[in-house]
């Protein structure tokens, strides 16, 4: 069996990083080069960047700054935002970017999916679902930085990209985004249920015990944090951070 992994989750707009609330207010918290370098520096395994606005803006996937992320990136990068097509693709994969998020594109196109893990492999290729409940406790899946209702449930359509070709699911929960509050457990459960690929965790950790949760009780494969990995605290300052290996190994023992 795979060990648990975590990893932090850093939002990107316009070149900077930033983290947002609910997927809303973004705060800037610093450049992505320098994060790299204390991520490198805390042997941190792997790292998931997504661009929030490359998929509702003109300007499309900011390679130029990518480029000079993964220059200095040691360790694995998952990459979403604004990829559209195949050739985005292979041109990410050619920068170092070792897996690829898709979301809009591949709700819009499974075949899309379908394609990417013919020609790159299953293992690099991760769709993301951005999950919103009602006031009523409807889930529904999100697109375009939360702002289209796709009107499908999370479960139905976790089924469908792993059977388009998805290695991972990445589920997150708008509603839980940049609150600290803990995973939707009922929303990690209801989804690792039914697929049998590796389901990763985000929106809501605010603490190791969040994260053990995850898995524990959500079925979780993997866990990433945002806000916990770029500030000191619930309503502190900006401090990029990882727990230690020897916090994170106690966590899963």
């Amino acid at each position: 069996m795979l060990a648990t992994r975590l990893m932090p989750c850093l939002l990107m707009k316009r070149g900077a990083l930033v983290k947002t609330v609910q997927f809303k207010n973004p705060v800037y918290v610093g450049d992505p080069v320098n994060a790299v370098r204390i991520f490198n520096e805390k042997e941190v395994d792997e790292l998931i960047l997504l661009d929030v606005t490359a998929t509702t803006e003109p300007h499309g996937i900011d390679f130029e700054t990518l480029e000079k992320v993964t220059s200095e990136c040691f360790m694995p990068i998952c990459y979403g935002g604004g990829v559209r097509t195949v050739d985005d693709m292979r041109r990410l994969y050619a920068l170092g970017i070792e897996k690829i998020s898709l979301s809009s594109a591949a709700i819009g196109r499974p075949r899309l999916v379908t394609e990417a893990a013919a020609e790159f492999g299953n293992q690099a290729i991760v769709v993301t679902l951005d999950v919103k409940r009602s006031l009523w406790g409807k889930y529904s899946v999100r697109t375009h930085g939360g702002s289209v209702d796709t009107k499908r449930h999370p479960v139905d359509l976790a089924r469908e990209m792993e059977a388009a070709g998805a290695g991972e699911i990445l589920v997150n929960a708008v509603d839980r985004d940049g609150t600290w509050s803990g995973f939707d457990l009922k929303l990690l459960h209801e989804i690792s249920a039914v697929v049998r690929v590796p389901v990763i965790a985000c929106g809501g950790a605010g603490s190791l015990s969040d994260v053990r949760d995850a898995v524990r009780e959500g079925g979780a494969s993997a866990v990433a944090i945002g806000s916990m990995a770029v500030f000191q605290g619930k309503d502190l300052g900006v401090l990029i951070k990882f727990p230690s290996r020897e916090q994170q190994d106690a966590l899963f023992e």
